[in-house]
């Protein structure tokens, strides 16, 4: 059995701004609940709440059931890791966690205390530890075809941030947790690895709570949608495929609302603007200007207008200057371990998608273009082992779009003074930030971003 309850759930920001308030929904056993909502409204922290890494400003949250968790980005967090052993052990139950930590340990004091080098092993049998290395190597294989023994100590980067989230997910969905919170699963999962998931949380008798943008893959799973505002949220009880007009039915009952709260305040401040002028003519009017007064403050104090229906408009521009006609040329290129040789001509304006498994290069292929610039011969990225020539056309300036936003030298640094780093002023930067509603956001750190507010 798993359930989760969360109950008028609020958080502040560090500096005592209001992220979110009044948050509540109920998860049922075997439930699988998306949250939806604007970048940055929010839903990340809600999770943070949810299992416990943060303390809430208001309300509760109770959780009916062992919980298992994956973060956006896998082994990151509390138990942050480097090896794809430490990564299953940090999404694996407390006691593993320990018992692991203690072996380790053991095994470091080995030649002095062999004793408690035994204890260890025997603690590790005893809570499941080897149960769980059976486990693993079925994960490994699953995940990337190899045996657990061949990649337990291999290190995280030499993986595909696809590869990492399917490892966690195959741990955590074979796992004896029975509630799990996922941080968007499906983001870097290739295509046959998406529809693995969609039919894995279909199949699973776990109760789940995830984010996800991907609208497939919330039509496929969610039996319920939460919608996660800054005034609060709301409940949609069906699938994905009836949430648009669930959204818009409650949109319009909000402005309907909104409408009359204002037709009732504005009725009320009216009778206190006539009694106050009879008021001013005879004092018998006295008690009742006190009376409206008193009717209009109770009505502020315990009516709340209705929000906004906030609209998001963003105004992607995506354009360079004009350049020669050949974009990228790749001679025998093949990339070290992972491709066989291949030819490649791209042409200016062009839209080129590029396919492939997890873990086959595709990432790799696109770090080795943008380190060709200048005419360069073959590519400067010395972290991606090559042969064969990738070169970009005369003039072709290329911009690398990272997928996990990794840019350690914009940490600590508000987004105005980023932009400025490229040339661009104070008033074009607020335009720039403008377009993607990131105008509010303009002198707050990079690092406080939101993982959609980052990309954008």
């Amino acid at each position: 059995m798993g359930s989760i309850a969360v109950s008028h759930l609020a958080w502040r920001l560090p500096g005592g701004d209001e992220l979110f308030r009044n948050v509540g929904f109920h998860v049922g056993n075997g439930e699988r609940v998306a949250l939806v909502g604007a970048n940055g409204v929010g839903k990340t922290t809600l999770l943070r709440l949810m299992i416990g890494e943060a303390t809430p400003s208001a309300g509760t949250v109770s959780i009916d059931g062992s919980l298992g968790v994956m973060h956006q980005l896998v082994g990151t967090a509390d138990h942050a890791a480097s090896t794809v052993r430490e990564l299953l052990l940090s999404i694996s139950p407390p006691r593993l966690r320990d018992a692991a930590g203690a072996l380790s340990t053991a095994e470091q004091r080995l030649d002095g205390d062999p004793m408690a080098y035994a204890e260890a092993i025997g603690h590790w049998n005893d809570v499941g530890g080897y149960d769980a290395e059976v486990l693993w190597d079925e994960c490994t294989t699953r995940a990337f075809g190899e045996s657990f023994d061949d990649v337990a100590d291999r290190p995280l980067g030499t993986l595909s941030g696809g590869q990492q989230k399917r490892l966690a997910l195959e741990a955590l969905l074979r796992s004896e947790f029975e509630v799990l919170v996922l941080d968007e699963p499906d983001n870097f999962l290739d295509v046959p690895a998406k529809r693995w998931l969609e039919q894995q949380l279909n199949e699973t008798r776990k109760t789940v709570v995830f984010i996800s943008h991907d609208r497939e893959l919330l039509a496929a799973t969610a039996t319920k949608i939460v919608t996660i505002e800054a005034s609060g949220s709301w409940t949609h009880g069906g699938s994905f495929a009836t949430y648009a007009d669930a959204k818009a039915h409650h949109d319009e009952l909000r402005v309907h609302h909104r409408s009359l709260f204002d037709d009732e305040k504005k009725r009320l401040e009216d009778y206190v603007k006539l009694m106050r002028q009879r008021a001013s003519i005879s004092e018998a009017f006295a008690p009742k200007l006190k009376a409206a007064e008193t009717k209009l403050r109770h009505f502020v104090e315990k009516n709340e207008r209705p929000p906004e229906v906030a609209r998001q408009k963003i105004d992607m521009r995506l354009r360079g200057a004009r350049t020669g006609k050949r974009a990228v040329i790749c001679e025998s290129l093949e990339i070290d371990g992972l491709t066989d040789p291949f030819d490649l001509e791209l042409w200016y304006g062009e839209r080129v998608a590029v396919l492939g498994g997890n873990g086959v290069g595709k990432s790799h292929f696109l770090r080795l273009l943008a380190s060709a610039g200048d005419g360069a011969t073959n590519g400067a990225d010395s972290h991606v082992a090559h042969s064969g020539v990738a070169r970009l056309g005369a003039g072709v300036r290329p911009g690398l779009f990272h997928q996990t936003h990794e840019h350690p030298d914009w940490m600590g640094r508000e987004l105005v003074d980023i932009l400025h780093d490229q040339d661009v002023m104070l008033g074009p930067a607020m335009g720039m930030l403008r377009r993607y509603e990131l105008q509010p956001c303009a002198r707050q750190f990079f690092e406080t971003l939101s993982g959609g507010q980052q990309a954008r």
